[in-house]
């Protein structure tokens, strides 16, 4: 029956047929499982998935199902959809309604996953299928829909997406050239045509008002159609399309105020008794179109100027890569650009240069500043293995390094991909905005329409007021502060973060951030140093070096990190190591070896205790340092005790005023680790953790996340970004804590290029405000639309409240460089102190 009926339904509904490329299959049972899930989605007749080439194709109805429910499917049966995402500015972007508009059209099209327009920025990113549809499919697109698209290809490299981002500077710099001009135009005979429209304000009635009112006219004109002439090409692309936007509201209005004006000079007996020349200057508001124009051309120009100012951030970045490098090839030391750098290459860095790729040292010795990519402002001593971030400022001595990431896999171009993503992304706080400015316009014109016929029919109403308060309700309603609420806060913001080395995923992040409760923090390797340390040495004999040779000989055959940092230790103290002969290891125990003649046992108590060794001497003294949280390291010598080592992992400087600073921001701490319990309790008080988790697998770390989460918590979870991968992914915000080059910069939500825990505060603190600033920006853009299309409407005139229309295009002008400003202020974010 059910077969019968999918036959029935298919010969009935228009089918479409789609060949998704997937990606995770492994075998012919994993193609018979995706098949299986993809036949019980709603709307799916049939799904046939080939394991040879990978492809599943489905016929399905489209009224009952869409492409992202389809790639949902398939991404809840455990595969993936092998999509690309391509980016490109647009041209001709006015306001939220192009946006909205663009967005529609691009959606709508085959193959299209998801695509959005960032209105800050013109930057259109679109996720797609190859197999369905190609950039140049998408770009033709956006061109019918009416707007330019002038980059074809997606940059690859740190210095492609230089060129791209000197491109997109340059467009702005003519867009702001080509409104300076506009404005020039309209400002200066604008600004005539209102000092003679309004003569009687400087006591002047000598000049003869046929002709003054023909100048206006003249002067008037040039202004509508020279620097007003954007507005009307923009009209025009909507028209074609059956869609308005600002430049439809504006094209009108301006046209109300110039035509009625036109009409009373060309027809004056149509609105006069009696023709006089001097009564007809009372009814021309020629100034009212020009100033209209003028106003809202300056505040396109300050929004444009502010705008540009948002991606400071990207600039700065590409601006630390270095442009050449010195190679040295078959004996031969040559200088290179960049690009041509290679793996493998050595290159040599002397004292003041930049180091052009990621690499490690494998000659000398010098002193490197990270600051321009960690935050941190002391420099970094480097040294043979040590591992170097390109775009770095090698401060003192020369050093020769393997080149290991160049082009886009070095951590800077990996910086720089993540803001631009993140920049590009939208908060879901703008859903809503979106929705809004899709309809807004229609909307407006109805409102505009409705005031129109309702004051030609009031009494004491007429022309001339109702043209005033329809012009004044079209040219107060444009959404572009709604449209540039979200994008801008969020470029600022995250911008100001990677400044910082914070990297913000983007807007999801800023909202989910703001409701966190709890921190969960990773204690190896995030609250402590990730590296043992001897911290005390107790020798029953009071010889703590010879015991300290004694232990660093029998260990330096060992690779356990108790051993190590023994060896370290000495080498620290500069005690020479002796030699030591049948060593032999028992994991989880300790380790046995011959040393000067002695037979040593190092290890712990039962280690000790299997070999006969009496433990009563040192049992106080190690119980002592394990409460610290130290791990005792019992030392014994041909069966007699001779002392304890303690070893620890060193808590981070600072992480105690990090804490504290959780607690200001009401987060509550929870300390997450694989330690022994007393272990993880001494860390914990040390630094004012007040909760803790301890003796956990670490694959079991995200079963604790999720445990707090159906508590009702809210979690973020701060870890190295590779052992804690899973513990990462489970919370609502992943921290990552890194030293920026072996950090997996794609795993978490916040990631630190630096090793400061610090940032984490910084990082939450910035996402917070951030968030306040974009609900700022919606508040005003709502409430100025919302109190603002009623007073120009003329629903507060009873009380002799008017608002005239020059006075509209100056606040609508006003609240659009007002929200820029307002996310502009973030570029100023000082981290919280402790």
């Amino acid at each position: 029956i059910s077969a019968d009926w999918r036959m029935i339904r298919a010969s009935q509904a228009p089918m479409k047929r789609l060949d998704l490329p997937i990606e995770g299959m492994h075998c012919a049972s994993c193609a018979a499982n995706l098949e299986r899930r993809l036949g019980r989605e709603p709307g799916v007749l049939r799904a046939a998935v080939n394991f040879a080439t990978t492809t599943a194709t489905v016929e399905y109805d489209d009224a009952r199902t869409d492409l992202p429910r389809l790639i949902t499917a398939v991404d809840d049966a455990g595969y993936s959809v092998s999509a690309r995402e391509t980016v490109f500015p647009v041209e001709g972007i006015t306001c939220a309604a192009c946006v909205a508009r663009i967005e529609k059209v691009l959606n709508r099209k085959p193959g299209v996953v998801v695509a959005s327009v960032n209105f800050a920025t013109a930057m259109v990113t679109v996720s797609y299928l190859p197999t369905l549809i190609t950039p140049v499919d998408l770009h033709a697109a956006v061109r019918d829909a009416g707007y330019s698209v002038s980059v074809e290809a997606q940059p690859e490299t740190v210095a492609e997406s230089s060129d791209a981002v000197d491109l997109q500077r340059e467009r702005t710099e003519r867009e702001l050239r080509s409104l300076r001009r506009s404005l020039l135009v309209a400002l200066i005979l604008g600004g005539l045509v209102f000092l003679i429209s309004h003569l009687e304000m400087f006591r002047i009635t000598a000049f003869p008002a046929q002709p003054t009112a023909w100048l206006l006219f003249l002067l008037a004109t040039i202004v509508q159609f020279w620097p007003g002439w954007r507005f009307y090409v923009g009209t025009w692309k909507g028209v074609k399309h059956f869609t308005a936007d600002m430049n439809t509201l504006i094209a009108l209005g301006t046209t109300a105020a110039w035509g009625y004006s036109t009409t009373v000079l060309l027809l004056p007996h149509l609105f006069m008794e009696t023709h006089d020349a001097g009564g007809v200057l009372h009814l021309l508001y020629f100034d009212t179109s020009v100033v209209i124009i003028a106003l809202i051309l300056l505040g396109r120009f300050f929004e444009a100027r502010a705008r540009s100012r948002t991606s400071d951030a990207i600039r700065k970045l590409m601006s630390l890569q270095a442009k050449t490098a010195r190679v040295i090839r078959d004996g031969q030391l040559m200088e290179v650009p960049v690009a041509q750098v290679q793996p493998g290459d050595l290159v040599q860095v002397r004292p003041g240069e930049t180091v052009p790729v990621d690499g490690e040292v494998v000659e000398g010795r010098s002193a490197v500043d990270e600051s321009m990519l960690t935050g941190e402002s002391i420099p970094v001593e480097k040294g043979p293995g040590d591992a170097v971030i390109g775009a770095t400022m090698n401060r003192t001595g020369a050093f020769t390094f393997r080149a290991k990431r160049v082009g886009k896999d070095t951590v800077l171009a990996q910086i720089i991909r993540l803001v631009e993503q993140a920049q590009g992304g939208k908060a879901p706080v703008q859903r809503l905005a979106d929705r809004v400015a899709g309809i807004f316009v229609p909307i407006v014109l109805l409102i505009a329409l409705i005031t129109l016929v309702v004051w030609l029919l009031l009494p004491g109403g007429g022309l001339v007021l109702a043209m005033l308060h329809f012009v004044a309700v079209l040219i107060i309603a444009c959404p572009c502060a709604l449209g540039l609420a979200t994008p801008t806060a969020i470029m600022v913001g995250t911008g100001r973060a990677a400044e910082m080395g914070i990297l913000i995923k983007g807007g999801d992040v800023l909202e989910r951030a703001h409701a966190l409760t709890v921190v969960v923090l990773d204690k190896t390797g995030t609250v402590t140093r990730g590296e043992p340390t001897v911290m005390a040495i107790h020798a029953l004999d009071g010889e703590e070096t010879l015991l300290l040779q004694l232990a660093a000989s029998a260990e330096a055959g060992s690779e356990h990190p108790l051993g190590e940092a023994v060896v370290r230790e000495a080498q620290s103290r500069m005690v020479p190591l002796l030699a030591a002969t049948g060593f032999s290891a028992k994991p989880g125990r300790g380790i046995e070896a011959s040393v000067a003649d002695r037979r040593l046992f190092l290890g712990n108590e039962a280690f000790l205790q299997e070999h006969g060794i009496a433990v009563e001497a040192l049992r106080l003294i190690a119980r002592a340092m394990a409460e610290q949280g130290h791990t005792p390291l019992y030392i014994a010598a041909d069966g007699a005790p001779l002392g304890v080592i303690a070893v620890a992992d060193p808590v981070r400087p600072g992480v105690a005023e990090v804490i504290e600073r959780f607690r200001q921001l009401g987060l509550r701490t929870v300390l997450l680790t694989g330690d022994h319990r007393q272990v993880a309790e001494a860390v914990a008080r040390e630094v004012g953790i007040g909760h803790v988790i301890a003796e956990v697998l670490p694959r079991h770390k995200a079963e604790e996340v999720k445990r707090l989460q159906d508590e009702g918590a809210v979690v973020a979870m701060v870890g190295d970004g590779i052992n804690d991968a899973p513990a990462l992914a489970q919370a609502d915000i992943g921290v990552s804590v890194g030293s920026g080059t072996d950090v997996a910069l794609e795993a978490s939500d916040i990631t630190l290029i630096g090793d400061d825990l610090y940032g984490v505060v910084t990082g939450i603190d910035l996402s917070r405000r951030t968030l306040r600033v974009i609900r700022q920006n919606l508040f005003w853009a709502f409430f100025y639309n919302v109190l603002g299309i009623p007073i120009a409407a003329g629903v507060l005139a009873p009380l002799g409240i008017l608002l005239s229309p020059i006075l509209a295009a100056a606040a609508m002008a006003f609240s659009s460089v007002f929200v820029v400003s307002n996310s502009l202020r973030l570029k100023g974010y000082q981290p919280p102190k402790a």
